[in-house]
């Protein structure tokens, strides 16, 4: 789940982003997040999802407090707390998709959340953990 869009950051920027992040951790509690069902963004954009239906509200609160300080932004659509499944996919594969997952549900702890950076190839990779309740330093992610 996704609590801020891609935001470019030089060096600096990035430093105090880290620790406007820690501070929100510290601040925060683990919660239960529940994803249930199947919907869709379309005809807006092509997106096949799960929904959250339990931990919204905690998902909204933090994301808001991270789009804050040094880290504010104007969003393109409002925040919509989801996981995407398929995107930019032939139609014929996000019905399958959303009727695949019509069923689906899933229950687990959410303890913190975890800041990536895009490598020069363009994946995604964790950079540091930020748990809630201040539970400790937080620190770099291992190599993979």
């Amino acid at each position: 789940m996704t609590l801020l869009p891609p935001t470019r950051l030089c060096p600096r920027a990035l430093v105090e982003a880290e620790e406007h992040l820690r501070r929100i951790a510290a601040a925060g509690h683990p919660f239960e997040m529940v994803l249930r069902g199947s919907a869709t963004f379309r005809p807006v954009s092509p997106v096949v999802f799960v929904p959250v239906v339990k931990g919204l509200a905690d998902c909204e609160r933090i994301e808001a407090q991270v789009r804050s300080g040094p880290l504010q932004r104007e969003l393109k659509f409002p925040y919509h707390p989801h996981v995407t499944v398929a995107h930019d996919l032939d139609e014929p594969a996000l019905d399958r998709a959303f009727t695949g997952l019509a069923r689906y549900e899933a229950s687990f702890p959410v303890w913190g959340f975890t800041l990536f950076e895009q490598d020069r190839e363009g994946v995604w990779r964790p950079q540091r953990d930020y748990c809630f309740g201040g539970g400790g330093q937080p620190g770099p992610r291992p190599a993979p």
